[in-house]
């Protein structure tokens, strides 16, 4: 096992090739051999991610995070999956230090995706990191080299790319079955409950606040930028279209890139409107919104609504969660995908093909891909192309404008006050580490 995990912290395992990784067989796990994991952060998203990672046979070594109930709280929860209670851990650092563990979870808030994800490949460690991979665009270009220089295998969270019915959508789509596919909408619809106006209150017990802060600017405590809310602000977040909005653009992205190309995915001009409309509290981020990519040929557009769901689409159906809606419109048919199925609409009226959901796993494919070497279904670049758009549309969102967009040089030209966001600032000594 040492010779393995040196073997991989040291890149041979895993050379880039035509658009994936090489194959080399004396890098590769055995099929059968177990996936030490660490995970980091472990509220909410994370606490999934790793028993589902469990129910596919990886184990988990260490938990850390930087509240202890939370620690208390998923920690059993994991020792109950896999009949062993992790170890625990609040410095992440230390967790890397560890070259036992072949790979960790990153399930922290957005705004320490980036430092996290850099150093842990610096480290040899193999990353799964949630959605949206990072918070800025110049952050996704940092990551994606970091992957590519010390040759880690990177799953994004974007789970619908290892969903058997999302895919066979998506192939339906490029098949060219819909005619022309002139037009792609993606949209949500969440209710949102407030979250009431800003207060001050002493962080939990235990709790170091100035880490969790870390790059984001130095502010008193208020509970609700904290557990969950913290995607509600800018200095932590990426918005709604970041949160939940990237699952259904990244549907839109994947078949767009496999009618249009990778080289060739990414709008002109995006224009993106909407404001808070809905409730009166200490939310940031808009709760309406409507955004509109343009591609020669071909238009895109999001739709975020946080106060009523679409009933004519799902009569009789309890509400609950998020609906998530992904359409491709072409000169002979559409094609409607959801969580549970898509269905295909002829021009004449009738119903065309369709499919139910039948599973797939994201953990699964990322723990293969550890063992192979192989690229993963949601590989950095496929997630960073995803998450780009959702940066794109708050770029413009924040300027209040359209905004010009050159997908060669991923600039915005000539345009300052645009350019200014491709990137942000980080508080002292949280800074983005160098590749």
């Amino acid at each position: 096992m040492q010779d393995r995990r040196q073997f991989l912290k040291n890149g041979a395992g895993a050379a880039l090739a035509a658009g994936g990784f090489l194959n080399l067989n004396p890098g590769a796990m055995g099929a059968n051999e177990k996936v030490t994991l660490a995970l980091i952060g472990g509220r909410n998203q994370g606490r999934g991610v790793a028993l589902r990672a469990i129910q596919e046979g990886a184990q988990f070594k260490t938990f850390c995070d930087l509240d202890p109930a939370i620690l208390e709280k998923t920690g059993a929860d994991l020792a109950a999956a896999q009949g062993r209670k992790p170890g625990f851990e609040k410095d992440f650092r230390r967790v890397l230090d560890d070259k036992e563990i072949d790979a960790v979870v990153i399930a922290v808030p957005d705004h320490w995706h980036a430092r996290m994800m850099i150093l842990a490949c610096q480290a040899g460690k193999d990353v799964y990191v949630e959605k949206p991979l990072s918070q800025t665009i110049h952050e996704g270009h940092q990551m994606r080299a970091a992957a590519r220089k010390y040759n880690r295998i990177v799953q994004v969270g974007t789970q619908r790319r290892s969903t058997n019915h999302f895919r066979s959508a998506v192939e339906y789509v490029a098949s060219g079955k819909l005619g022309k596919v002139c037009e792609v909408k993606a949209w949500i619809n969440q209710v949102r409950n407030t979250i009431g106006p800003a207060t001050q209150a002493a962080p939990p017990p235990g709790v170091d606040y100035d880490v969790w802060l870390g790059p984001a600017p130095k502010r008193p405590f208020d509970p609700n930028r904290f557990h969950y809310n913290w995607r509600f602000f800018w200095d932590y977040g990426n918005s709604e279209i970041g949160n939940q909005g990237v699952h259904v653009l990244d549907v839109a992205m994947w078949a767009i890139q496999k009618m249009r190309g990778m080289d060739k995915c990414l709008p002109t001009r995006i224009s993106a409107n909407g404001a808070i409309y809905w409730l009166d509290d200490e939310k940031e981020v808009p709760d309406t919104q409507i955004v509109t990519y343009y591609y020669d040929s071909l238009l895109l557009s999001f739709e975020l609504r946080s106060f009523a769901w679409d009933h004519a689409l799902h009569q009789g159906r309890n509400r609950g969660g998020t609906d998530f809606y992904t359409a491709f419109y072409g000169t002979e048919g559409t094609l409607v995908a959801t969580n549970s199925d898509w269905q295909v609409y002829l021009k004449n009226g009738e119903k065309g093909p369709g499919e139910k959901d039948s599973g797939g796993s994201h953990e699964g494919n990322f723990l293969e891909c550890v063992k192979s070497r192989k690229a993963p279904n949601s590989e950095v670049e496929i997630g960073r192309l995803s998450t780009t758009l959702c940066h794109l549309a708050n770029i413009s969102y924040k300027l209040k404008r359209d905004v010009q967009f050159d997908p060669k040089t991923e600039t915005f030209g000539g345009d300052k006050a645009a350019n200014a966001l491709l990137t942000k600032q980080y508080r002292a000594p949280y800074v983005l580490p160098s590749v």
